[in-house]
């Protein structure tokens, strides 16, 4: 039987009075794009840093390859690449300083073709000799990772590594995770960003340390019940305060000037109904439809049950 690639197994961490994590059970397959996600606060970070033993969980069992994270560390450290939020690169060294200076760290010696193919990989061959100082933020990210993989990781784990980079560059940076995947590294990434989470394989959705869902991105919207409808009107907070006197209405949720609008799960209202009451309560409409759930969607309504 295949040996998950991690597996984290009724998990708890405090800081003091703060639970981090509670309870928290989540395996992770070999090869496997997996995402970490929730807001500031949710225990991303800290869930990021027990797998990679830099934390010692309180309570629960915690494995990486087979190996515990701690106790295991020195044999995973070759195994193993971690892109924290605060990564440093070294300013005052090339690029291609910086891609030496952390292979040797792992002890790599011949990892000239390595070098060149992740350069290659993140387009900064023709910037090689310059200071990482002088980079960009999304060059800087690409470097960062090309530190991070110098070393032939088997599992790379990547705490928020797209945020404050321009779209540009996450949509650069994601198309190299998709070829390091590819290559059948393992990818655990946290992020805030709901839109990354559908690229992943499967997503788990954390609040307050606690997991709210686990799954795939599709299977987590086709299961929010209820169907879902976008409306937009001149005073969308007043909306906000109409709609749910509709009967049938589940749940109202503002993303900025749209009001997303579940109703309860074999309702059957249509949209005229709903422009209807809200003529009533003296609002027009510019636009209402039928929307298909995002992730967003799922994570609102996960929220509102927990």
């Amino acid at each position: 039987m295949p040996v998950d690639a991690v597996s984290l197994d009724h998990v708890a961490k405090r800081y003091g009075s703060v639970e981090a994590l509670a309870d928290l059970s989540l395996s992770i397959a070999p090869g496997e794009m997996f995402g970490l996600i929730g807001p500031d606060g949710a225990g991303k970070t800290t869930t990021i840093r027990v797998m990679c033993g830099l934390l010692a969980a309180d309570a629960g069992t915690v494995r990486v390859l087979g190996l515990d994270p701690r106790r295991d560390h020195r044999k995973l450290t070759d195994a193993v690449g971690y892109l924290s939020q605060s990564f440093s690169l070294y300013g005052d060294l090339s690029i291609d300083e910086n891609i030496a200076f952390f292979a040797e760290i792992h002890g790599m010696r011949d990892y000239g073709r390595r070098r060149d193919r992740l350069l290659a990989m993140t387009q900064l061959t023709p910037f090689r000799g310059r200071l990482a100082g002088q980079l960009s933020g999304g060059m800087k990210q690409k470097l960062a990772l090309a530190c991070t993989l110098v070393h032939e990781p088997r599992i790379i784990l990547l705490d928020e590594p797209t945020t404050g980079v321009d779209p540009v560059s996450r949509r650069e940076f994601w198309k190299l995770l998709s070829e390091f995947q590819v290559q059948g590294i393992t990818i655990v990434m946290s992020t805030p960003y709901l839109d990354e989470a559908e690229r992943c394989a499967r997503v788990a959705l954390l609040h307050n340390g606690r997991l709210l869902a686990m799954d795939t991105p599709s299977a987590l919207r086709q299961a929010l019940p209820g169907r879902l409808f976008e409306v937009i009107t001149p005073d969308h907070r007043k909306a906000a305060r109409l709609l749910p006197e509709l009967d049938g209405v589940e749940s109202v949720e503002l993303f900025g000037e749209r009001a997303h609008v579940r109703m309860k799960s074999g309702v059957d209202l249509n949209v005229s109904q709903l422009e209807e009451t809200l003529r009533r309560g003296g609002l027009a409409t510019t636009s209402v439809r039928p929307l298909t759930a995002s992730l967003e969607d799922v994570f609102v309504a996960k929220l509102g049950e927990a």
